[in-house]
C-alpha cells in the first residue's frame, strides 16, 4: 500500500483526520530542508507538502512568492530539493511527502526523469497548480508508471465533468481549493465549504 492510503486508511480506522502542512523547498537555504521536512515530521504533520520553488507562481500569494524567491535566490534546484527529499528519508521521515509545483518543472526536467528521480529520492506524489485534469491523462500515467501518486486540484468553478474526471485520474486525494484567487492567509473559509464538499462527495460516490 502507497504511504498515502496507509495514512488515510489508519487515520480513518482511529476516526481522525490529516494534518497536512506545507514548506518551502530551498527556503531559507538549499540545505536546510530535510531538517524542516523532519521538524515538521516530528511536530505531528501526516502528510507534508513540499512547494519546488518556481519563478512565476501565479496561483500563489505573497507570503508563497516571497519564499520561493528566497529559495531561487539561494541557489535551490528541483534536483537539489530532491536530494534533500532523499535525506529527510534517510533520517526517518515516514510521512507522505507531496511535491508541489508548476508544470514547467517537471517538463524542463523531462517529464517522466522527474517523477522517476522524485520517486527514487522517496516522494509519494505531485500536485501540479496549473496542469487541469482534462489534460492530466500521459501525467497520470507517467506516475502511475513510477509508482507516484497524482493529485488534482478542484476549484469551487469547477464543472461536473471536470470533478468526475480529476476523481478518475487522482490518486491519493484531491485537493479542493476552498477559495477564487490565489493562496494566502484569510480571515475566515467560505460558510458552505463543508456542506459543498459532502455534496459533491455524495453526487459522485466518492467513499
Amino acid at each position: 500500500m502507497r504511504r498515502l492510503a496507509e495514512t488515510f486508511s489508519r487515520l480513518q480506522a482511529a476516526g481522525e483526520k490529516a494534518l497536512a502542512c506545507y514548506v518551502m523547498g530551498g527556503d531559507p537555504n538549499p540545505s536546510s530542508t530535510a531538517q524542516v521536512i523532519a521538524a515538521v515530521a516530528q511536530g505531528g504533520a501526516d502528510i507534508i507538502e513540499v512547494g519546488v520553488p518556481f519563478s512565476d507562481p501565479v496561483a500563489d500569494g505573497p507570503v508563497i512568492q516571497a519564499a520561493a524567491n528566497r529559495a531561487l535566490q539561494a541557489g535551490t534546484t528541483p534536483r537539489a530539493l530532491l536530494d534533500q527529499v532523499a535525506a529527510a528519508r534517510a533520517a526517518g521521515v515516514t510521512a507522505p511527502i507531496v511535491l508541489m509545483t508548476y508544470y514547467n518543472i517537471p517538463y524542463a526536467f523531462g517529464v517522466r526523469d522527474f517523477l522517476q528521480a522524485a520517486a527514487s529520492a522517496g516522494a509519494d506524489a505531485t500536485i501540479i497548480a496549473d496542469l487541469p485534469p482534462g489534460e492530466g491523462q500521459s501525467w497520470t500515467e507517467a506516475s502511475q508508471a513510477t509508482g507516484m501518486d497524482t493529485i488534482f486540484l478542484l476549484a469551487p468553478t469547477s464543472t461536473d465533468d471536470a470533478i468526475r474526471l480529476a476523481a478518475r485520474l487522482s490518486t491519493g486525494f484531491i485537493y479542493c481549493v476552498s477559495v477564487l484567487g490565489v493562496t494566502g492567509a484569510r480571515e475566515a473559509l467560505p460558510a458552505d465549504l463543508s456542506e459543498a464538499a459532502r455534496t459533491e462527495i455524495s453526487n459522485h460516490g466518492w467513499p
